[in-house]
């Protein structure tokens, strides 16, 4: 599938595949993995956890946004700008289950947050984890650690941030992409 495709519920799952398959080895900010082994990572995490199917996709798509410029033209047009977060959740909103998206949108939120409010979560972050995480604003305040718990999806984006964070093991194996794309599709079917 070439880039910039029309995109829509009966191709969205292999568009996202293709973009694995094709970006999915670019380097990780840093990391000892690759981009796609640490978004399969984060999803062989989830399952192994016993995660439903909205947490384990969420997990598998929560960095898609570092290819937000892979989908169509009107992408910016929609709101998306370079914050990998919010670009991955704009770009899945059509299609996917509010709680993957909100999940997606806020995993970088959660860090901050879990850095504020658990006195050892800083100290479980890759160097490059906390690198951006001062430019992604730092621990948040008490005021914004107190807002952020009221959130109704709390328990889902915090899930998906711990997973994140432990989806950076080199060398480590995961099912391949196409394990995830019938959980994925039926996601896109039941939305």
């Amino acid at each position: 599938m070439s880039t910039r495709a029309s995109i829509d519920r009966d191709t969205i799952v292999e568009f996202i595949a293709d973009i694995f398959h094709r970006r999915g080895a670019d380097s990780y900010l840093g990391e000892r993995v690759s981009m796609s082994e640490h978004m399969l990572q984060a999803a062989h995490l989830a399952e192994r956890a016993g995660a439903d199917e909205e947490l384990v996709a969420a997990a598998l798509l929560h960095d898609i946004g570092h290819y937000s410029g892979e989908f169509p033209e009107d992408a910016l047009e929609r709101g998306i700008d370079n914050h990998h977060d919010k670009a991955g959740a704009a770009v899945l909103e059509p299609w996917f289950p509010a709680r993957v998206v909100a999940a997606v949108r806020w995993h970088v939120e959660a860090k901050r947050y879990l850095c504020a409010v658990e006195p050892d979560y800083f100290g479980t972050l890759s160097d490059a984890s906390v690198h951006t995480l001062a430019l992604q604003g730092g621990p948040m305040s008490r005021d914004e650690a107190e807002a952020f718990a009221r959130r109704d999806d709390l328990d889902a984006i915090v899930s998906v941030r711990r997973f994140d964070e432990g989806a950076k093991v080199a060398g480590a194996i995961t099912p391949p992409f196409e394990h995830y794309a019938p959980l994925l599709r039926r996601l896109v079917n039941d939305t």
